[in-house]
């Protein structure tokens, strides 16, 4: 990552039969590089204002980083595109800090799972808002993906002397910094609840650790009330992710640590905010979120008085099925202690909902229904429903600005105060920059939109242009996940789509075609009669042919776009399948479970083994085919550790260079009638970047950079009109595009 001073963790591929290297990467071709603005699309999981400095803010983000809020510009900055694939697991950041004393400083805590294959994870400091950062690895791994990731916060800096963090962790108890986040020990006299089971939970058959979901520290509690070092906060609260006692308290800086006396129990803390009158607000829920959450409540506390008063802003109603609701966040205004909003969370009947109080939380009316929202940065919001509500936040130094996070984006309110003069609450979708989509299929057309997306979440769109948001494929249907896209050869406004619910409505095919580029969609008139729908697609060159693998089935072949199916010959399941892009006659299959290419010369009817196999790989291990516009016969393979492959007059044969090819696109060609360019995402010379190549690989150049890695990249698309134009589908960072400069 750029500016980061700390070795990076060695890169785990595997590198099997690779060739001798014949030209080594040459130096980096620059390249500029811009996001294909969505305007969401992801879970936004937590918000930090500064308390001391106007406009400076932070979000956090499940699995696309970090980001600062520019004010000026009113646009998300990125702070966390420098990790590469070797570091994707810190791309899910589980908590964010602020140094209240030193609006230079700000800290993530940064780590995407738990589980076994996923790496420990880090703090990541930076002294200059972000723009770069060091580095402390960590001996554990935390959640940024995982249940009770909206809780929080975790870190914390302590606002009498920043030298000091805390951080709550999910396996390991609470550790503790006195020398700003470089050095962590950890703190041996917090209770073991907090790496008890009961400080776990359970949904869809996974248990996770959730572990201590916040740390705030009492600014009025100095052992001196002189703002400097050595003066550290006495009193810490810090909250356990546990139905039992959840709330802990120290009052000699972290040393030693008892139960708050009178908290409620039976439901799990996720938020606790401090106001400037010293009372204390929590948020609860039955279970951490975001996946469910069907009861909870907001309490207050005043420590002064030792007094619990329960202010949940709405009961519980059942609907038919039986839901019920919690709570996410509550939030305070720093400039007024008796105004609060708290957000509701999974209340399905009749929506989830912002409840608003001026009076300390003893009354709350809702927003919602007095508002108005602004869907002119990203019209495909008017379709989505504020949900995962997980963090709710007031500007400290304007109090008509509220910001509440979803799981697509972040609302901000421009007069939330108007709504105590009965006018309406104007919000606008304030998420420019922040783009945490996953695109799952990518295509770049010869004619029409220069782009057309498929996406995890929220379906697919046309990109008429590159440099704003656009609308969603029109209805019928509206997946949730766009998973595969291709179009004819010889008629590429004919595209072909395959697409998953994340609830099936059951009467709905998995797939569906567009004659116009897109732009409007038919599904087709049957799936095949095995599988469980979506999967991949592919269509023959002329366009009159359907080739689809749905998932857990093999191929099958349609020539009336679903009408009639029948079953592929001799391909394996485990095969990836491309078509010709000038013969409608012949198709291209490879498996990576035993490295064997395969032809079609019949239209995709019967395939056969074409060369001998090049080993294996792996069946669950991603391959990409690329058939050449233009070039009958010529097909290049993204074949992992076996490198680049490329299918023409010579055979099947591994280009020099490539030692680990991930990801694979074609690009216009630098002299007309030539070979596409080559872009590749995988690694030259022990190095894991973007490379090109104009000459079939016979020479390479990296075009990314150390401040635009992006985490991982799933897909590479080059641009069939524009030469060196390639577009990245990031994993969780939306879709990225580069030009030469």
């Amino acid at each position: 990552m750029k500016g980061f001073r700390a070795t990076a963790l060695a890169i785990l591929i595997a590198i099997a039969g690779v060739a001798t290297r014949l030209h080594a990467a040459e130096q980096a071709t620059p390249y500029t590089w811009n996001h294909v603005p969505i305007g969401g699309g992801g879970f936004v999981s937590g918000l930090v204002f500064h308390p001391r400095e106007p406009g400076l803010l932070y979000a956090r983000t499940d699995i696309g980083g970090a980001y600062r809020w520019d004010a000026a510009s009113r646009r998300w900055v990125a702070l966390t595109d420098g990790l590469g694939l070797e570091d994707v697991n810190l791309m899910g950041i589980d908590g964010l800090a602020v140094d209240p004393s030193d609006p230079e400083r700000v800290y993530l805590a940064a780590g995407t799972y738990t589980h076994e294959r996923a790496g420990n994870a880090a703090i990541l400091r930076s002294s200059d808002r972000g723009r770069s950062f060091e580095r402390t690895n960590l001996p554990f791994k935390l959640g940024g993906n995982e249940m009770g990731r909206g809780n929080g916060e975790r870190l914390a800096v302590d606002p009498k002397d920043g030298r000091v963090l805390l951080l709550g962790s999910r396996t390991h108890g609470l550790w503790r910094s006195e020398d700003r986040g470089v050095r962590w020990q950890r703190v041996d006299g917090f209770p073991a609840i907090a790496t008890s089971p009961s400080a776990s939970a359970s949904n869809n058959r996974r248990t996770q650790a959730i572990g201590i979901v916040f740390v705030v520290f009492d600014p009025q509690s100095a052992a001196s009330e002189r703002v400097e070092a050595g003066t550290p906060s006495q009193r810490i609260y810090a909250g356990v992710s546990t139905r039992e006692i959840s709330l802990y308290v120290s009052e000699d800086a972290g040393t030693t640590w008892s139960p708050v006396a009178g908290q409620p129990t039976g439901l799990r803390p996720n938020h606790m905010v401090r106001s400037s009158d010293g009372s204390y607000y929590l948020s609860y829920g039955d279970e951490p979120g975001p996946d469910r959450m069907q009861d909870g409540a907001v309490w207050k506390y005043e420590p002064a008085q030792q007094r619990w008063t329960e202010i949940t802003p709405a009961p519980q109603t059942i609907d038919s099925e039986g839901d019920g609701f919690g709570w996410g966040a509550v939030a305070v205004d720093p400039r007024n202690p008796q105004a609060l909003i708290a957000s509701t969370f999974t209340r399905y009947g009749p929506r989830d909902e912002i409840f608003r109080s001026i009076d300390g939380g003893r009354s709350w009316k809702p927003l919602f229904e007095h508002s108005d929202f602004d869907h002119g940065a990203s019209p495909w919001t008017a379709q989505a429903t504020p949900h995962w509500m997980a963090d709710v936040e007031i500007d400290p130094f304007d109090s008509d600005r509220a910001l509440f996070v979803t799981g697509y984006g972040v609302w901000a309110s421009r007069n939330l105060s108007a709504f105590e003069r009965g006018a309406r609450v104007q919000w606008r979708f304030e998420n420019e920059g922040l783009e945490e989509t996953v695109p799952l299929a990518l295509l770049s057309p010869p004619q029409g939109a220069p782009l057309i997306s498929g996406l995890g979440d929220i379906d697919g769109f046309v990109h008429d242009r590159l440099d704003r948001t656009t609308v969603q494929f029109a209805r019928p249907p509206r997946y949730s996940n766009t998973e595969s896209m291709a179009n004819a050869g010889q008629a590429p406004e004919l595209i072909v789509r395959s697409g998953h619910f994340h609830d099936d409505p059951g009467n709905v095919v998995h797939a569906a075609y567009s004659r116009d580029g897109g732009r409007s969609w038919r599904e087709l008139a049957g799936e095949p009669p095995e599988g469980e729908g979506a999967g991949q697609v592919a269509i023959t060159a002329d366009g009159k042919r359907v080739l689809w693998q749905p998932r857990r089935a093999g191929h099958w072949l349609s020539d009336d776009f679903g009408a009639h199916w029948r079953r592929v010959l001799g391909l394996p399941p485990t095969a990836v399948v491309e078509a010709d892009r000038v013969d409608p006659e012949r198709l291209y299959g490879f498996d990576p479970a035993d490295g064997r290419l395969y032809v079609s010369r019949n239209g995709g009817l019967e395939f056969e083994s074409a060369e001998r196999p090049v080993g294996a790989i792996g069946e669950r291990v991603r391959v990409q085919l690329r058939a050449a516009p233009g070039h009958s016969g010529l097909v290049y393979i993204a074949a992992s550790s076996r490198g680049l492959l490329r299918l023409g007059a010579k055979g099947l044969e591994r280009l020099p260079g490539v030692e680990n090819a991930l990801a694979l696109g074609l690009g216009k060609p630098e002299q007309e009638d030539g070979t596409p360019t080559l872009f590749v995402y995988g690694q030259l010379d022990g190095k894991v970047g973007l490379y090109r190549s104009g000459d079939e690989g016979r020479h390479w150049t990296r075009i990314d950079d150390d401040a635009h890695r992006y985490g991982e990249v799933r897909l590479v698309v080059g641009d069939p009109r524009v030469y060196g134009r390639v577009y990245l589908g990031t994993h969780g960072r939306g879709i990225v595009y580069g030009d030469p400069r």
